[in-house]
């Protein structure tokens, strides 16, 4: 089996995980607790991409609108799409993102780096773009790693005996906001 074969194989479980961080962000107001690190915000906002059957017979859903008014890409869900990319602000400390996360490749896209101290330095110091390029690189592995985190949270959920107590919220969920 080849890796473009594995990748189409296993693209559910990224896919899930997505559906499954828009509800776990939505349970307490966009607020996940995070073994280690405290709570931390995650908002999906304003756009999303649901797709369903695969090659020729692919269908997408594009919708666009307020995070809380997302009612169409739910009812795709409850029509079986899945959810595979979507506008998300992440917020862990002092430190904002916002960024495209594709729930295939784990892929970011179109990342809004937090606001830093080096931010505001336009120095021609080429110490001052050095600083600015390890910051941005110690930005971009943080993202990362919280992104991570959250998914290693969703596995031990989706492995355990509690999964199906958890997809059953998962549906309610569904259904609800379908309903609005």
């Amino acid at each position: 089996m080849d890796l473009v074969d594995i990748i189409s194989e296993k693209k559910f479980l990224g896919q899930e995980f997505l559906t499954w961080l828009w509800f776990k962000s939505e349970e307490r107001g966009g607020a996940i607790l995070l073994p280690g690190a405290g709570d931390i915000q995650v908002v999906f906002e304003k756009h999303m991409r649901l797709e369903s059957g695969e090659g020729e017979s692919l269908e997408r859903l594009i919708c666009n609108g307020l995070q809380t008014e997302l009612q169409e890409a739910r009812t795709g869900l409850l029509m079986g799409k899945k959810l595979e990319q979507a506008r998300v602000y992440l917020a862990k400390g002092d430190y904002e993102w916002r960024f495209s996360l594709s729930a295939t490749l784990f892929e970011f896209r179109n990342v809004s780096w937090p606001k830093t101290v080096s931010s505001s330095d336009d120095s021609s110091d080429p110490l001052a773009w050095e600083a600015k390029i390890l910051e941005r690189i110690g930005m971009s592995e943080e993202v990362m790693q919280t992104i991570d985190e959250l998914f290693r949270m969703f596995l031990k959920i989706r492995i355990s005996s509690g999964w199906s107590q958890e997809k059953a919220g998962l549906k309610a969920w569904i259904a609800k906001g379908a309903e609005n």
